[in-house]
């Protein structure tokens, strides 16, 4: 078999088993962290192996169904015990299965071994990740991240694992030599083109950062969307922008980064941006090929984290986000930037609804959720509010006080600050409560010198 037919994509409508093999028992947790905390340890396996199912399903991959195995230790040469191997190869042969994804990290010896056992193509949760990433990219950008990220995937699989690895070419000039050994060459090129990609992605982010530096120059605050994929992002995009971003019931149905201009309640705007969902076991060279794509994230005045509370696995997927965070340098439990937004609330039953609403008031007001449904509304207005109320922290509150025939100065007023109240007096004289972005501030009081700070 050859490095390309090996790592080649996975077609569409074939039949497929998905193996989640999860181990039942677990070292003792880190000094000091409490078991619950480790997201790996409280996670279901059901709720696992669904989402694996659904990785599968969401590059068209026909599940004939999933098996669910419990581990008590894993075997270097083939993941799983002799036995198991043995009864999932005479599976394969009833059900003519042609691919079998194994939900876990495999070595090279492991999928070779595998490969060899059950008589047909085996991938790991990394590959399988890997190829939804490229079916979904459809820019430069995109492509160029998910191809440096397949690239780096492919040369860690480079060990002598392939019979056809061990050529060796012959060697140059009149020294002789053994000569360069075919897995050399392969690395070699795979390098080359991984530095010319990032090359590339050198471009792509020189470019993101001038329209970052036009945006300030507007300004607008920005408020990047992030969370587990398929906790309901592109939706709450498109009700927030009314925008038509693909917003499917389907893993990583966003890849592309996507940016509107959202309005405030008080008139203010704000850049809305969409990124990628997060997922638990993100592989490494995902997170740092999406890098220039997520720095979106790492700039962003407000990060709303998006959590389907409907989930089984809710709070092990909001643990897999914060790790993430953190990854990118990110504080994520706790300041005033992050906004944790509750979403499918039209999915609870009145109980769960009852119960996440008395959670969410015995928080401090600063990192109180919001319940929302972006796809029924719920709640939306509430948290275009507190979105608002995020960004204006530390902006000044000015009483501006207007003749009636200053209409051009009330318009330029609802134009570039929030107005906050207007009320007339019995002579007609407007009293107009504003608040006002620190850059535009000079400007106020330019046009404005009897204006009064009143916050």
């Amino acid at each position: 078999m050859t490095l390309t037919e090996q790592q080649g994509p996975t077609a569409g409508g074939t039949r497929t088993f998905v193996v989640g093999a999860y181990q039942t028992r677990r070292g003792k947790p880190a000094a000091g962290v409490p078991l619950t905390e480790d997201p790996a340890a409280v996670r279901d396996p059901q709720a696992r192996i669904d989402e694996a199912v659904g990785l599968a399903r969401a590059i068209d991959l026909e599940v004939v169904r999933p098996i669910l195995i419990g581990l008590d230790a894993v075997r270097p040469s083939t993941y799983l015990g002799k036995g198991r191997v043995e009864e999932i190869a005479e599976a394969v042969k009833d059900d003519d299965v042609g691919l079998v994804v194994m939900d876990c990290a495999l070595s090279p010896v492991q999928q070779r071994n595998l490969e060899r056992a059950w008589g047909v193509k085996v991938i790991d949760r990394t590959g399988l990740i890997l190829e939804i990433f490229g079916s979904r990219a459809h820019t430069r950008e995109g492509t160029l991240q998910v191809e440096l990220a397949h690239l780096a995937y492919q040369k860690s699989r480079l060990v002598r694992s392939w019979t056809h690895l061990e050529r060796q070419r012959g060697g140059f000039g009149f020294l002789g030599g053994p000569g360069e050994t075919q897995i050399e060459a392969d690395r070699r090129v795979i390098q080359e083109r991984m530095t010319r990609i990032e090359h590339d992605l050198e471009t792509v982010k020189r470019t993101r950062s001038l329209h970052r530096a036009s945006r300030k120059r507007v300004p607008y605050p920005v408020v990047a969307l992030v969370g587990y994929t398929n906790a309901g992002k592109s939706s709450l995009f498109n009700r927030l922008s009314a925008a038509e971003v693909m917003a499917e019931d389907m893993l990583f149905a966003t890849l592309d980064p996507t940016a509107r201009a959202v309005k405030l309640p008080h008139g203010g705007k704000a850049i809305l941006s969409d990124t990628v969902g997060f997922i638990s076991d993100l592989p490494t060279m995902l997170v740092a090929a999406f890098r220039a794509t997520l720095e979106d994230v790492i700039e962003a005045d407000v990060l709303l984290h998006v959590r389907d509370v409907s989930h089984a696995d809710t709070s092990s997927q909001a643990a897999d986000v914060h790790a993430i965070l953190q990854e990118l340098g990110i504080d994520a439990d706790g300041g005033a930037r992050i906004v944790e937004v509750w979403n499918k609330a039209d999915l609870l039953d009145e109980a769960e609804r009852g119960r996440l609403l008395n959670v969410a008031a015995g928080r401090p007001a600063d990192q109180r959720p919001a319940l929302i449904s972006a796809l029924t509304g719920e709640g939306v207005d509430r948290l275009l509010a507190t979105i608002e109320e995020r960004i204006a922290r530390g902006r000044k509150v000015y009483l501006v006080t207007l003749d009636p025939a200053d209409g051009g100065l009330a318009s330029w007023l609802h134009e570039e600050t929030e107005v906050l109240e207007r009320r007339a007096d019995e002579n007609g004289r407007l009293s107009i409560v504003v608040r006002v972005a620190p850059e535009k501030e000079p400007r106020l009081l330019n046009r404005f010198p009897g204006c009064r700070q009143i916050r």
